[in-house]
């Protein structure tokens, strides 16, 4: 199974300004956080922004919020660790549509809505902190039903071992466990992608 642009939303979880500092290998993890935006804008993937009490550990950190600028992101506040609990869920699906046809003239077994055609039902994760908010999110997606892949280059916990602990309870859940650059080839499929060029540009 690999990944397919026009069925995946991303979802960028708590990269804060009070957060960021105290990461395992902070760097390397907010420079693949960009190029996952900046492949998002490319594929014209959807992306997603939560942000963890952010009175108390500030907003996107800047590196990050630059780059989303230029992007139509939905931003979640929450105080809940799960950004499910906080209505994550219903962002990700489309709002109903009405059934197509004449309602009268149908019954209604066979009125069909069309949502569930545009329903981008694979979920790419990343973020912080690995086992805590990112982890807790990806859980309650797969008890939602939608397809769970977590960007483990694009991770951190405040030390190695937790943020490997999430990533084993993650797959043991059902999660795939992908890097950016499996994102980036799996989205084009093709060196003949017209956006080729500019995605191995992101990722060299």
């Amino acid at each position: 199974m690999l990944l397919e642009a026009d069925a995946s939303q991303l979802v960028l979880v708590d990269y804060q300004i009070q957060l960021m500092p105290v990461m395992f290998e902070p760097a390397l993890v907010l420079a693949n956080a960009v190029r996952l935006a900046r492949l998002a804008q490319v594929m014209q993937v959807p992306v997603f922004v939560t942000e963890q009490s952010p009175s108390k550990l500030g907003a996107t950190v800047p590196e990050l919020s630059e780059v989303l600028r230029a992007i139509s992101v939905q931003h979640l506040a929450k105080m809940q660790f799960s950004a499910v609990e906080e209505g994550l869920g219903d962002m990700l699906r489309p709002p109903p549509k009405p059934p197509q046809g004449n309602a009268r003239s149908l019954p209604k077994h066979l009125q069909k809505s069309t949502s569930d055609a545009e329903h981008r039902s694979t979920i790419l994760l990343a973020g912080c902190e690995a086992h805590v908010c990112l982890l807790q999110t990806a859980l309650d997606l797969l008890e939602d039903e939608f397809e769970v892949w977590v960007v483990t280059d694009a991770c951190s916990s405040r030390t190695e071992r937790n943020r490997d602990a999430a990533f084993d309870r993650l797959a043991g859940a059902g999660a795939e466990l992908v890097t950016t650059e499996m994102v980036a080839f799996e989205w084009l499929r093709s060196a003949e992608h017209p956006a080729f060029r500019e995605v191995q540009a992101l990722i060299k």
